[in-house]
This record gives structure tokens, sequence and C-alpha cells, in this order.
């Protein structure tokens, strides 16, 4: 099935239903081996591209077959349903505070993001805009969403790694604006969000909301998100908008070690997240509009990705820790700009 054919029945499916554990899909074959990957959200049909070209390279190098199946929903919530018992072999999350999360229960190594390349992050990606077409509300960037007739729509960072790089993102482009300025910052953040018209658990919620449910003048999404979708539905719906400054987006793996070793799979595991740095698999993600760290693709691809200032979490904020205890931790300061 063509990739934005794929999207498309997949938007319409997730405001129709939701399936088990956030999400799980699987091949009905029988295979000599299954890998249960646990994703974020958004990444159903990246995998479904993926997984079936490791699944040939398994088979030819191993002379085995394999079965990898997924479960995607908003990252933190996947995190908590390993947590609760899903046995994962491997995550591919788009936040390394949800891999830090089973690295504190003991069931991810403490150094995972030195167990793979670019800290263990074999892509990223960044903050963008989806906007109806011809722009109507003149979005270009952080600034025109606090105009008082503009409607947001963006997952929860409560909720979801993808919302939380969104709030992140507006509060960097504030504190730069601003010059640390905290007063402004949070008056900014404050008109920001109250400009949010619904905070959907995760990422695939929020683009069924904006794209089937037709709310909201602006779609704040992963840039690879907000490419795929105007690339599916056409320019003559929607136009994709890169803000000048925005927030460098890693995509962090990790292998679940606990349960890949009681699985009998930790060379497989570790197998399927090596995969994920070779050409072939970074010419795939480019191919969704994600940007790759391999020099070659980069190349390739180089006219799909505009330049943007990226800022790194950790210069504007500090750790991961320090992120979620200030901001997102209840009582935090997301909680007190939302108050009435």
């Amino acid at each position: 099935m063509p990739f934005f054919t794929f999207l498309r029945r997949s938007v319409v499916a997730t405001a129709t239903a939701a399936t088990l554990a956030g999400g799980i899909a699987s091949p009905a074959m029988a295979a000599d081996r299954e890998l249960l990957n646990s994703s974020y959200d958004i990444a159903r049909e990246l995998f479904a591209t993926i997984n079936p070209k490791f699944v040939d390279w398994w088979q030819a190098s191993h002379d085995q077959s394999v079965e990898v199946k997924q479960s995607h929903g908003g990252s933190s919530k996947q995190a908590r349903a390993i947590l609760q018992g899903l046995k994962a072999d491997v995550v591919t999350y788009n936040q390394v505070t949800d891999v830090n999360v089973l690295a504190d229960a003991g069931l991810v190594a403490e150094d995972w993001q030195q167990q793979f390349p670019n800290n263990a992050s074999p892509y990223f990606s960044t903050t963008a805009f989806l906007v109806r077409e011809g722009n109507p509300r003149h979005i270009e960037s952080w600034d025109d969403l606090v105009a008082d007739d503009v409607d947001i729509v963006f997952p929860n960072p409560k909720t979801s790694g993808n919302g939380r790089y969104t709030y992140l993102a507006a509060w960097a482009y504030a504190d730069q604006k601003f010059d640390g300025d905290e007063a402004k910052i949070r008056d900014f953040m404050k008109r920001f969000l109250g400009n949010v018209k619904v905070f959907d658990t995760g990422g695939r919620g929020a683009t069924t909301t904006f794209v089937e449910r037709n709310i909201g003048d602006v779609l704040i999404s992963f840039e690879s998100e907000v490419n795929n979708i105007s690339q599916e539905y056409g320019s003559d719906e929607y136009d994709v908008v890169v803000p000048p400054v925005s927030i460098l987006a890693e995509f962090p793996v990790a292998v679940v070690e606990e349960y890949a070793e009681r699985n009998g799979n930790r060379e497989l595991a570790h197998d399927y997240l090596d995969y994920l740095y070779t050409e072939e698999a970074q010419r795939l993600l480019a191919g969704f509009n994600y940007r790759v760290n391999d020099e070659t693709v980069k190349a390739e691809f180089a006219d799909r990705f505009p330049d943007t200032q990226l800022l790194r979490v950790e210069d504007v904020f500090g750790s991961w820790k320090q992120v979620m205890d200030t901001h997102f931790a209840s009582g935090g300061v997301l909680d007190q700009l939302q108050r009435r």
C-alpha cells in the first residue's frame, strides 16, 4: 500500500477506533521469531515501511524469519504501558525522558545513550506548522500564534513527547525574543496556550482533529508529520510553515534489556536498532521527512529541509530532569500557566 494512502487511512482509523495496548499491529503470518517495538503515535506508517526491509535483511543474514510487531501511542503513555507490563523488546520514542523512565525502573541500561551512535538518536526533526491552504491567518512564526483570532491544535504535553517539544519550542523562542525576561515569557506562553483549541493525547489524534474534524487554524507537530500530511492531501488544502527558530527534536532508541533478554531477543533487538543507522533505513527515514545524519542521504534530500535555527533543549533549559520537574510535573509551570 502506498504510504500516503496508508496515512489517510490511519488518520481516519484513529478517529474511529483504538487498538490493543495503544496500537499493536502485526501481520497474520507466523514467524520463527517475534520482536515488539513500542513507538510514538505518528510513527505507524514509518515502521510499517521500515519493518519489512529489516525482516528481509534478517532472514537473508540469519536464515530465520522474524515478525516485527508495533505498539503505538503517545510516547509517555507507551513508556507507562511498559512499566505496567507491556513486554516490548525495543523502544523508538520521541523524547529522552520516556526512555529514562524505563532506565530508572531497571528495564533499560543506564548507559543506553552510549549504546548507539548520536546519543542513540538515529534521526531527528523539529517542530513545524501546518496551516489551511493560502495561510489565511498569515502564520509565519511563533509570534503569529498568540494573536487573538488564531486557534491552535497540538498534543497534550502531559501525555505526548510531541506536545512537550511544541511547548518547549514556544518557550525557547520567547526566551530568545525577551532576552530571558521570565515575566514576559510567561505572558507569551499564557497567550499561546490560551489559543489551544484541542489538546489531544498524542500526535496522530491531533492530526485527526485538524484534518478530519476540521478544527483549528494551525496544527503544530513534528516537521515530518506536517510534511507527510501536506504531501498526502495536497498543497491545495494545506501549507507547511517551518518557523525561523524552533527546537531540535531527537528520536531516541533503546533495547528494553529486561524483556529482550527474557524473550531471547537481545541480539535481534540490538540488530533492529542498528539497522536504523544503515544507509537504506536512513533513506527511508528521509523519505518520511525526518532529518538524518548519514551524509550521503542528507545530500540527496537537502532541498526538502529548509534552514532553521534549531535550539537544543539542554542549552535552553538544562537537563531533561530539570525540564520535567520545572515544567511538566504536577503543579509545575505548565499547570501554573493554564490556571484561569
